[in-house]
Formats: C-alpha cells, sequence, structure tokens
C-alpha cells in the first residue's frame, strides 16, 4: 500500500466504499433488484428501502399488496418461544401496522409487551392478549394446530399480567399485518372501575372510535374492528353500543373474556391500571386512510359463523322478571299457548326430560328475542330486534336463575344447548359455501372475496378436540379453502361476532346476535387489486 493510499482519512475511504458498492448496484437491471429484495428477511429489508430512492421505490412495490403473517410455538421458554414466532413472521418483507400477540397463562403480558417493544419499536399498534387457547401455523411444522387449556387464570390484582399461571399453559401465536390503505390503531375502553363501565364511558369510547376514524378516513366509521375484553366488565352494553353506532358494513369480532396490555400510537391513550381509572376492553380499528394514494386497491373484511348450539323444548315467555345485585336475572316463564306460569324448577326439569335426563344446566343457556327502540342521533329512534344469549345459572321453586340483565316481561327465549353435531353441520357447510364462493368469484352476480391474504379465528373455548371428538375442526373451514394463506386465532371465553357479511346475513337477517356462545367467529382478510394493480 502506498504513501498516498495510507493516508486516506476515513471519511474518503467510507464514502468510497458507499460509492463502489452503489457502482456494483447500479449494474443491476430493475427486474433482478426486485428479485434480490423480495427474498431478503424484513429487517434487512427495511434496511434495504433506505439505501436510495430507488431501491426505497422498488421495496414499495413489493410490498404494494396487503400481507398478513402469522407464527405460533409452543415452546415452554418465552425466550425460546418468541424468538422462534419473530423469526417466522419476519422471514419475509413486511412492514408492520398492527400487531396482535395471544398467549397462553404461562406467559407473562409484561414480558411480551416488552418484547414486541424491543423488537418492532413504538410505532406500530399491538394488543397482547391471555386466551384460552391458541389456533395458527406451527414454526417448525408449518402445520395447524389448535391448542386449548383451562380457563385464563387471571386475578384483580394482576391487571398487568405481570403474574404467570403455573398450569402449563405455554404457548403464543404473534400476527403482524401490513394493510396499505387502512390506518390502524388501539383504541381502550376507560373506567373509574374494573368490574362496571357506566354509560358514559361507553359513550366516549364510541366517540374515540368516530373521532379517530374521521381524523384519518373521509368517514366515521372503521371498516373494521377486533375487541379484546377484560373478563371482569360486561362487554354486552358495550358491544350493543358499537352495533348501534356503526353501519352494518363495519366488522366486529373478537374475544369478551381475557387480559390483555395494548400500545397505542396515540401515547395519551396508553393507560393500564393507573389510580384513576382502569382499560376494562381495548379495539384494534381498522379506517380508510384518506391519504391513500391511487393505485392502491380495496382490502374487505367479511365475518362468518359456524354455530354450536341447537334449540330445545319450546318457546316461552318471561312474566315476572328481577334483575339482582349480581348481574344476573330471576324469572318465572310460561310455554307460548299456556296459561300455567312455571318456576324455575318445573321449567329446568321439563327442558331435562327434552334432553332425556340431562341433569347439568351450567351449559344451558336461553336465547332472548328482545324488541328495543334504540337512539341513533338526537331526535331519531328506531326498533332494533336481537338475540342475546344469557348462561342458566340453576333454578328452584321460585325462579330460574341466568346470567347478565337486560330481560323485560313478556320478552320471548328458546333453551338451546351445546350440539357438536350441530357445529360439525355448521362448519362442513361454511366450507362448502367458502368454495363454492371461490368456484363463482368471477361471476357477476357474485360477492366475491377477491384475493384472500389473511384470516383470524376466534372460537369459543367450548370447542375444540373435547368437544367434536376430533382435531382442528373449527379451522377446518378456512384451511381447506386456503391451504397457504396465514392464519392466528385463539379459544375465547366469550366470542364477539357482529357484521353484515354474505355468511351470516341469512341467520341474523330477522333477529341479530353479537355475542355469541358455542361458535366459532371466522374473519377473512381479502384483497380486491385497483384497476392498475398488477
Amino acid at each position: 500500500m502506498d504513501e498516498a493510499s495510507s493516508s486516506t482519512p476515513k471519511s474518503d475511504a467510507k464514502q468510497l466504499k458507499t460509492t463502489t458498492a452503489g457502482g456494483l448496484f447500479s449494474l443491476l437491471n430493475d427486474d433482478l433488484l426486485h428479485n434480490i429484495l423480495a427474498r431478503l428477511p424484513a429487517p434487512s429489508f427495511a434496511s434495504a428501502a433506505c439505501v436510495s430512492k430507488s431501491w426505497s421505490r422498488t421495496c414499495t412495490l413489493i410490498l404494494s399488496r396487503p400481507k398478513l403473517a402469522s407464527a405460533l410455538s409452543l415452546n415452554p421458554s418465552l425466550q425460546v418461544a418468541w424468538e422462534e414466532v419473530t423469526e417466522k413472521v419476519l422471514a419475509d418483507p413486511i412492514r408492520p401496522h398492527f400487531i396482535i400477540a395471544n398467549l397462553g397463562s404461562g406467559f407473562r403480558l409484561v414480558d411480551v409487551n416488552k418484547l414486541i417493544k424491543e423488537r418492532f419499536g413504538s410505532r406500530a399498534p399491538f394488543v397482547v392478549s391471555t386466551a384460552n387457547g391458541i389456533l395458527g401455523r406451527d414454526v417448525g411444522t408449518c402445520e395447524i394446530k389448535e391448542v386449548q387449556w383451562d380457563s385464563v387464570s387471571s386475578d384483580v390484582s394482576d391487571d398487568d399480567g405481570s403474574v404467570p399461571a403455573e398450569d402449563g399453559s405455554y404457548g403464543i401465536v404473534l400476527t403482524v399485518g401490513f394493510v396499505p390503505g387502512l390506518k390502524v390503531d388501539a383504541i381502550p375502553l376507560l373506567s373509574t372501575s374494573v368490574k362496571e363501565c357506566q354509560e358514559v364511558f361507553i359513550d366516549k369510547f364510541v366517540m374515540d372510535i368516530k373521532d379517530y376514524t374521521a381524523s384519518v378516513s373521509d368517514c366515521t366509521a372503521p371498516v373494521g374492528i377486533i375487541m379484546f375484553g377484560d373478563g371482569y366488565t360486561n362487554m354486552r352494553p358495550v358491544v350493543d353500543a358499537l352495533d348501534y353506532a356503526m353501519p352494518e358494513e363495519t366488522v366486529i369480532v373478537g374475544d369478551e373474556k381475557g387480559r390483555f396490555l395494548y400500545r397505542s400510537e396515540n401515547e395519551s391513550r396508553n393507560v393500564c391500571g393507573t389510580a384513576t381509572s382502569f382499560s376494562v376492553a381495548v379495539a384494534l380499528i381498522f379506517a380508510r386512510d384518506k391519504e391513500n394514494s391511487c393505485g392502491i386497491g380495496d382490502i374487505q373484511f367479511q365475518i362468518a359463523l359456524s354455530e354450536g348450539v341447537s334449540t330445545v323444548g319450546p318457546k316461552h315467555k318471561a312474566v315476572s322478571v328481577r334483575a339482582s345485585a349480581s348481574d344476573s336475572t330471576w324469572l318465572t316463564a310460561r310455554r307460548e299457548g299456556h296459561r300455567e306460569i312455571l318456576d324455575g324448577q318445573r321449567i329446568l326439569n321439563d327442558i331435562n326430560d327434552e334432553l332425556e335426563n340431562h341433569t347439568d344446566s351450567s351449559d344451558l343457556y336461553i336465547g332472548v328475542k328482545k324488541r328495543r327502540s334504540i337512539s341513533t342521533g338526537p331526535k331519531t329512534r328506531r326498533l332494533v330486534t336481537s338475540l342475546d344469549f344469557h348462561g342458566v345459572i340453576g333454578g328452584d321453586e321460585s325462579y330460574l336463575y341466568v346470567n347478565d340483565v337486560g330481560i323485560k316481561t313478556g320478552d320471548y327465549f328458546h333453551f338451546y344447548h351445546p350440539d357438536p353435531q350441530t357445529a360439525l353441520s355448521s362448519c362442513t357447510n361454511l366450507s362448502v359455501s367458502l368454495k363454492n364462493l371461490k368456484i363463482d368469484e368471477n361471476s357477476k352476480d357474485c360477492c366475491n372475496l377477491g384475493e384472500v391474504f389473511g384470516g383470524f379465528i376466534f372460537a369459543c373455548c367450548g370447542r375444540g378436540e373435547s368437544f367434536f371428538e376430533r382435531v382442528n375442526v373449527d379451522s377446518s373451514p378456512f384451511v381447506e379453502n386456503f391451504p397457504r394463506v396465514p392464519l392466528g386465532g385463539i379459544f375465547c371465553g366469550g366470542e364477539i361476532g357482529r357484521g353484515s357479511s354474505m355468511f351470516t346475513r341469512e341467520a341474523q337477517k330477522d333477529c341479530k346476535c353479537n355475542l355469541h356462545v358455542y361458535s366459532t367467529i371466522y374473519l377473512v382478510l381479502s384483497y380486491t387489486p385497483a384497476a392498475l394493480d398488477h
């Protein structure tokens, strides 16, 4: 090495190296550069996008369509499980617009909350939740797994999930989404009580969602909402308020009962168990981006439902109704067409006879058909008919006791019980519907799914292998039709499913149901390219 070379300043050497590299890469044609960059893992892809304007344009072309990446690990070590799922979801180019991590109660929410911040930064909104079970593709085999555990272990004092359960419930499913054309953020429902959410807080929650949507979109109604409740607060009035406030096209899915932590892009919303307020629910809001550039296609949220209960016995009419202080209802009733008023014991005896001496009332429900006048504006009211499920607690010679309040004298109801055959038939029919939809997707008379790029499943924790006596039934309608499409999901303590869809419209044509029992809710994400999108 000569003297001139040895005395070259470090800055000049760095510039020479960069220029040489740039000169080499400038020899690449666009197709070859596109092919190389598209094979990079997400972290390297992000770095490559910063090299030059031309590289940035190429990276934007590569990620011009929406994408979902999801992976499941059952490793009992959180650190190992986390490394496995993050390596899998970041194996290909993706820019995180939102993150959802669902855990077994053996892992601490606060630990995963910290890991997400360290790995993904603080820009993308996320929700971390503890579930009764997880569904997804295994990081090692890519095979679908449905894993169930006992009920979510939680304590009121453990608001941040800092105390892991010692029940062997170890596992995580991580889902990362890239949704160009949409804006996403996490908005909490705050209350001054862990167990009670007053109407004023619900109204503010709805207004926060509308305000956020209006700030990023040309309307006040989001495309979709994924919700997680805390398990202590009654979500029925919350979901009802959203149902009243949102158009039918807004899809709402989620888990009514679990534990969660979250992060919003708006720092003022990041409240968790302070001295004055509690986040009793959180919603990931997906809203159209008003700054969406021309050429980006359209993302659709479609909801599908697999039912898991069937009716038993005749229709009843509530006669005497009392709401208790413990959030339950005491009632007497008469069978339709009869004058005799029946107490709780008589009613249950009749139902047990119908079920051939089924003696356990804990998995019985009454589905109450409610007609209520609701306010949709300062001077506007409309009549809404809904089907609300109430779990049966028991009965005696005075009353039938059911969970939750809101039943009125004169309301009609049927008894429902979990039915594996009904659920299996429903899954089969749904799978056929999806298959037929794919076959007819080019028909002008068919509302097709476009290009399906991801899905979420919210299944009742009472379903699964023990319910069907076979494995992977709940995921089968989606997997059979979209075998290579990313999928994540959980077993819920209470499944939320609301929205107008080709798969639910007929069933809910005259009577809406937003909180379901023994069902599985499917959220299908699809994409219709713009006219010039190739």
